[in-house]
C-alpha cells in the first residue's frame, strides 16, 4: 500500500526554543488544574467543591490571557474569542461548552457543529468584506401582488470560488461540507467547492511524543494536479497536534502543488498544534473559535471535547465504513441540506 508517514519528533523540529519553552511552561500550568479536576470528580470531597472550582476559574482565566498573549504574536492565527468583540464571546463559549459536555448526544452534536462552521466562516470572511452583494429573493407572499425582498451579504466571490475543500477523512468530513454549504451560500454564483479526500490517521498506538501521521494513498481521492493555484481550505473540528495537516499539505508541496492560500478551520485548535502548523507552512492560515492549553501524552486535546470523529460520526462496527457508508448513515435530513456536496463527493469517490 502508498502510505506517506510524518513522524512527531520531525514535527517538533519545526518548533523554535521558545515555542518549547513557551509549552512547558503551559503545561506546568495545566498540571495545576489536573489537581483541581481530581478534586471535582471526587464525591468524597464535596466540602471541597466549590473552592475548587473559583480555583479552577482563577486558573483558566490565567491560561487564556497568557494564550492571548502568545496569540497576538503570530499573524497567521485566528481566534475567535480573543479577536472579537467581548460582547459576542458569550455566544461562543456556550457553543463550546456544549460540544464539550459528556451529556451532548449526537444530534446536539452535530447542531452545535454546524453553528460553530457557521461562525468560522463569518469569522474568516465576513467581518473584513466592505464591499456587499445585493441578492433579490421571491418570498412565498402574493397579496396584493408576488413579493420580492432585496438582501445584502458580504461581498467575499473573490476570496471563496477558487477554494477546494480538502478533507482530511474520517472526522472532518462534516465539517467540510458545512463549509462547502456556507461557501455556496455566500457565493453570488452559488459556487460549490470541489473536494480533495485524504485518508489521513494517526497510530493511536504510539504517545504524543512519538506519534506517526499515516497518510493512505490507496484510500485517498484527489487530483494534486487540479490544486494547483487554488486557495486550500481544510475544515477540522480538532486541531490537536497539527501533524494531519502538516503531512497532507507537505506530500501536495513535494508533488508541485502551489496553492495560492491554506486555511485551517477548527472549532477547538490546542496551542502547540496551531505553532507547529505555523512554523512548518510559511502560507498557513489558522481560523478558530476557541483555544485549549495542552495535550495529554496520547495527543488528545485538554480539556477538550473527546473524539469528535466519533462524537460527529458515530463509532464504526468491527469494519470501518467507507466513505459513502459513513455519508449514508448521516441521514437523509444532512443528505438532504448538503445536498450538491454530497454530489461533489460521490463524483470525486467514484470518478463519475
Amino acid at each position: 500500500m502508498a502510505k506517506v508517514i510524518l513522524k512527531a519528533q520531525d514535527l517538533d523540529g519545526y518548533l523554535k526554543a521558545e515555542d518549547k519553552e513557551t509549552l512547558e511552561g503551559m503545561n506546568a500550568t495545566f498540571s495545576r488544574a489536573l489537581e483541581l479536576f481530581s478534586v471535582l470528580s471526587d464525591p468524597a470531597r464535596s466540602s471541597r467543591h466549590d473552592s475548587a472550582k473559583a480555583d479552577l476559574i482563577s486558573l483558566f482565566n490565567e491560561m487564556g490571557h497568557a494564550m492571548q498573549k502568545i496569540v497576538a504574536r503570530e499573524e497567521r492565527v485566528h481566534v475567535y474569542s480573543f479577536s472579537t468583540p467581548r460582547e459576542v464571546h458569550g455566544e461562543v463559549s456556550r457553543l463550546i461548552a456544549k460540544l464539550r459536555d459528556v451529556r451532548t448526544e449526537h444530534p446536539e452534536f452535530v447542531y452545535y457543529t454546524q453553528r460553530a462552521y457557521e461562525l468560522l466562516f463569518t469569522f474568516a470572511f465576513g467581518a473584513s468584506a466592505p464591499e456587499r452583494n445585493h441578492f433579490v429573493v421571491r418570498t412565498p407572499v402574493t397579496l396584493p401582488v408576488v413579493n420580492f425582498a432585496v438582501h445584502k451579504i458580504p461581498d467575499v466571490d473573490e476570496r471563496i470560488e477558487n477554494a477546494v475543500m480538502c478533507v482530511m477523512l474520517r472526522g472532518a468530513l462534516l465539517p467540510a461540507m458545512i463549509m462547502s454549504k456556507e461557501i455556496q451560500e455566500y457565493s453570488s454564483h452559488g459556487y460549490v467547492t470541489p473536494f480533495a479526500l485524504f485518508k489521513i490517521s494517526r497510530d493511536d498506538t504510539k504517545e504524543e511524543k512519538n506519534m506517526e501521521y499515516v497518510l493512505d494513498l490507496d484510500r485517498s481521492y484527489f487530483d494534486a494536479a487540479s490544486m494547483d493555484g487554488k486557495d486550500l481550505f481544510f475544515a477540522d473540528p480538532m486541531n490537536a497536534t497539527g501533524g494531519s495537516l502538516v503531512t497532507v499539505v507537505k506530500y501536495l508541496l513535494d508533488h508541485g502543488v502551489r496553492p495560492r492560500s491554506i486555511k485551517f478551520f477548527n472549532t477547538i485548535s490546542v496551542l502547540k498544534g496551531a505553532l507547529r502548523i505555523v512554523r512548518a507552512l510559511d502560507m498557513a492560515e489558522i481560523y478558530t473559535l476557541w483555544m485549549d492549553p495542552v495535550l495529554n501524552t496520547k495527543a488528545y486535546i485538554l480539556p477538550g471535547l473527546g473524539d469528535a470523529g466519533d462524537r460527529i460520526n458515530g463509532r464504526d462496527g468491527e469494519k470501518p465504513r467507507n466513505i459513502i457508508q459513513l455519508i449514508a448513515d448521516y441521514g437523509t435530513q444532512i443528505l438532504s441540506l448538503y445536498r450538491e456536496q454530497v454530489r461533489k463527493i460521490e463524483s470525486t469517490v467514484l470518478g463519475a
